[in-house]
């Protein structure tokens, strides 16, 4: 393809020449001949110091924001990342123009709305696929995950692809920093899925002010057709303000959607969902009112993709839970055990109040909290588990490059403010065999944070951990 088709759409201060391009690239390491290289300011690295380098490898020409010291065609723009977007788009044939997109995006919840929201499209005979924290399905094919929201290059190849293999309907989680960072700036989403805005990434976006302008961009006009708003989150009604066709479900407030729940217990609740007057009954198994909230908000998307209710009931009924999103795992010494990926104060708080509900002995709470990340979010959540649980094992997360002692002694400022009902075991796999042994009947243990990874991150390695597993193998080296 021509580098001036390519490039037609944007904004460009100059352009040097004219070339075919047969592939696109962000990594000087792996560039090759025909390749168009993008150089932007990033947060670690500014990849116009590469430049030469992806030309030496055979890089056709470069996308850049300030003028390179290359001999190939050069287009400078005003801003990479989104140039990087905009072409991906166009390389690929601009999928997101052919394909029904549903972006969730919020604090806490889109995974579990973009799986409800995905089921209840399978079960309504839509060809729909799924992009997001857990990886891409689509067909017979799904995808390891990378990122919540992947970058360009990648996220118009697979939207592509999804489109080439006959999917009609996609429904994509859309994080906060891919918002700010324009990753998926070319895309007009049929429908935006907003959850709920608590404090997160602020190690990223440094204050709630830019976090929230960051989530606002999917709900400008021009990017969203139909907006659903959570009623019961006071930041929706921001969203509501930009002018976007809306809709609202709440179950605390009054909304234009919500549930009436006829029975519940520690594995799920049995609902009748009203959205504006078209009513359904729903088997939800998943623990919490937030997830009959997250339910509800898979329930107006497909509303207005115009699904009928009696699919939306079956998507919901069938739903047996999503990885590591509050999940029961098993049972031990008449205890039932739950993994949660719940990592921030509003997750825990949410996650923990579920499980208390239905506690009839202690609830023991087991997590640790990310290394170079908001480091603010440390003692608030020791204190959230405290105030929660009867008993609590801080233990380490991922560390990332920080000293994991050092994370745990931060949580524990906030818990001891509270209460002194906790140790501090550093080895997540040895805290989880503690846990575990202090189990009794009708108690609860969640173990928080890491939900369906399968990696623990030290020092810049990703060593093979995944909570569930470990838990069962702790467990069967108790019974034996």
């Amino acid at each position: 393809m021509k580098l001036s088709e390519l490039v037609k759409e944007l904004p460009i201060k100059r352009i040097t020449g004219d070339c075919e391009v047969y592939s696109l690239c962000t990594d000087s390491r792996v560039a090759g001949e025909g390749d168009l290289f993008f150089c932007y300011k990033g947060t670690q690295r500014d990849s116009h110091d590469d430049a030469v380098s992806a030309e030496k490898s055979g890089a056709a020409a470069v996308i850049c924001e300030r003028e390179v010291r290359v001999s190939c065609p050069q287009v400078i723009v005003p801003d990479g990342r989104e140039a990087m977007a905009r072409i991906a788009a166009a390389f690929y044939g601009h999928p997101e123009r052919k394909l029904k997109i549903v972006g969730v995006t919020g604090t806490n919840g889109k995974t579990t709305v973009a799986h409800m929201l995905f089921r209840i499209l399978t079960e309504a005979g839509e060809a729909a696929g799924l992009i997001g924290t857990l990886g891409a399905r689509y067909g017979c094919k799904k995808i390891a995950p990378a990122l919540t929201t992947p970058d360009p290059v990648f996220l118009f190849s697979i939207l592509a692809d999804m489109e080439k293999e006959g999917i009609t309907h996609v429904v994509m989680e859309v994080s906060a920093h891919a918002l700010y960072l324009k990753k998926d700036c070319p895309i007009t989403y049929e429908v935006g899925i907003f959850t709920n805005f608590t404090q997160d990434h602020l190690d990223f976006f440094k204050d709630m002010k830019s976090y929230g302008e960051a989530k606002k961009q999917l709900f400008l006009p021009s990017r969203c057709r139909y907006a659903v708003l959570n009623a019961d989150d006071v930041f929706s009604r921001r969203l509501a303000e930009r002018g976007v066709p809306c809709i609202f479900y709440g179950l605390d407030n009054p909304a234009d959607a919500f549930a009436v729940v006829k029975s519940e217990n520690i594995r799920g609740s049995s609902v009748l969902i009203n959205v504006e007057d078209e009513l359904c009954k729903a088997e939800i198994r998943m623990t919490g009112r937030h997830n009959v909230s997250n339910a509800l908000a898979a329930a107006c998307a497909a509303k207005r993709l115009e699904i009928k209710p009696a699919a939306v009931a079956r998507g919901l009924s069938y739903e047996e839970g999503v990885d590591g999103r509050l999940e029961w795992t098993a049972s031990f010494r008449g205890a039932d055990v739950f993994v949660d990926f719940a990592h921030t104060p509003d997750g825990l708080e949410k996650s923990l109040s579920s499980l208390k509900e239905h506690c009839g002995g202690k609830l023991v709470c087991l997590f640790g909290c990310g290394g170079n990340r908001d480091a603010s979010k440390r003692p608030i959540m020791g204190a959230t588990a405290a105030r929660l649980c009867d008993f609590c094992v801080i233990t380490s997360d991922n560390p990332r490059y920080e000293d994991p002692c050092k994370i745990i002694g931060e949580i524990e400022k906030g818990y001891r403010s509270v209460s002194s009902s906790y140790v501090a075991v550093e080895d997540r796999k040895k805290a989880t065999e503690y846990a575990l042994k202090i189990l009794s009947e009708g108690d609860v243990l969640l173990v928080a944070g890491k939900g369906g990874e399968t990696y623990q991150e030290i020092m810049g390695i990703k060593h093979a951990y995944n909570d569930k597993a470990v838990i069962k193998s702790c467990i069967g080296k108790l019974l034996s």
